[in-house]
């Protein structure tokens, strides 16, 4: 499925114009007339994701991550496509709504409450919490509302405390017998600190924490003897040699590659972060790439031993979401024609399978083949957020290829 790389160069006029289309189009009439209004529940507030194929709701419990993740979205999409009122509307209906229902007496978050509110479930993890400071952030920067942002930038230092503070936070696994560090913690903390620092004055604050969460993961979860990145680890960075320790997911720090190459960018392209960002696309996309079928797979194993998740091998939706926005970035960061090779791989082939031009928006479930696993369009994991930031994303970076591309010509 690896196509070979031709001399001529991927970004041709009509590739740019073709990939600007696809990103701007698809997220302005499909993605987003999927979800809204129809997701927005006037009766009880928030939103419902839960949808099948043609959005009918198919369950009416509501992640908390999901409400932050959309609020953020919509307050996002105000500011940086166009001021519709509406937009921001409906983030402010999605914040009134964890304000009121996300928070439990000890100012940690649910992460599953029903309709009207009630909780169902709270989790160890502090997503819940990321995502209503992604959301209060960004709004608050769209609608200058300054005690939003002081909200968010509060929530912030209550989850550093909770980080970092011993036995506030459950372990997932025994700590006397087998402690354990993951990636997802020091990559949503980079990413929340990102969108913080947008709206923030005190970017300070944010570039230190940042700085320490790069530095987490370049310490503990790079390997170079592995040319790999390590999902979970022991304390110390080592390799726990377990099913757990050897689990790769390829699509996660693919997302972490872009997030520190968006880094480099906001540093004037700093050649020592992009370099990080780069490294870890490379390894990854070779860990990652299915040779045989194309598009990202869940899991493998860092040995090539079989994995324990019976999922492993499906294309999921967000993987493919995350490779295309990295190695878009990595070919605008560096013109490198390899990087375009694999973005036109990795687009290709999603776009040939995922996107549904019956009913819009993607479906999220597929077999390695790329055959239809499940036709649901929201979960408690999927709703309104790695498609639509894709396709902002790449929409944006398409335009600027496209400015470069023109000022080329006009040299």
């Amino acid at each position: 499925m690896s196509e070979p790389m031709s001399g001529a160069p991927v970004f041709s006029p009509a590739r740019i114009e073709h990939l600007l289309a696809t990103y701007r189009d698809g997220l302005l009439e499909s993605t987003l007339p999927f979800w809204f209004p129809r997701c927005i529940d006037e009766e009880h507030g928030g939103f419902l994701f839960s949808r099948d194929r043609d959005g009918s709701l198919l369950d009416d419990d509501k992640a908390i991550w999901l409400q932050g993740r959309a609020s953020w979205l919509l307050a996002t999409l105000y500011q940086a496509v166009a001021p519709r009122p509406e937009w921001l509307q409906w983030a402010r209906h999605g914040i009134d709504f964890l304000r009121g229902h996300g928070f439990d007496d000890d100012g940690r978050m649910f992460f599953l409450v029903d309709r009207t509110g009630r909780p169902l479930r709270k989790r160890r993890y502090i997503f819940s919490e990321t995502f209503m400071i992604a959301a209060l952030a960004a709004y608050g920067r769209a609608a200058g509302d300054t005690a939003a942002v002081q909200e968010a930038q509060e929530l912030y230092t209550r989850v550093l405390s909770h980080l970092h503070t011993p036995g506030v936070l459950p372990p997932k696994w025994e700590p006397a017998t087998r402690p354990m560090r993951g990636l997802a913690i020091p990559m949503i903390m980079i990413a929340t600190a990102q969108i913080l620092r947008q709206a923030t004055p005190d970017a300070a604050f944010c570039n230190q924490w940042i700085d320490h969460y790069i530095d987490e993961i370049r310490r503990y979860h790079m390997h170079p003897e592995l040319e790999t990145v390590l999902e979970t680890t022991g304390p110390n960075g080592e390799l726990l040699d377990h099913f757990d320790g050897r689990t790769l997911n390829p699509g996660h720090a693919i997302e972490a590659a872009w997030f520190i190459m968006h880094e480099a960018r906001v540093r004037g392209n700093d050649p020592d972060l992009l370099k990080t960002g780069l490294t870890i696309l490379d390894w990854m996309w070779a860990r990652g790439w299915d040779q045989e079928y194309g598009g990202i797979t869940y899991f493998v194993d860092v040995k090539g031993l079989p994995v324990q998740e019976y999922w492993h091998d499906m294309k999921f939706w967000w993987p493919q979401n995350e490779t295309i926005i990295a190695t878009l970035m990595a070919y605008h960061l560096t013109g490198d024609e390899k990087y375009a090779h694999w973005h036109q791989q990795i687009h290709d082939w999603t776009y040939a399978h995922f996107p549904d031009p019956e009913h819009g928006e993607w479906f999220g479930y597929l077999h390695r083949d790329g055959r239809l696993s499940s036709r649901l369009k929201g979960n408690t994991y999927k709703g309104a957020f790695h498609v639509p930031r894709m396709e902002l994303i790449c929409w944006q970076l398409m335009e600027e290829i496209k400015a470069g591309q023109r000022s080329a010509t006009k040299l």
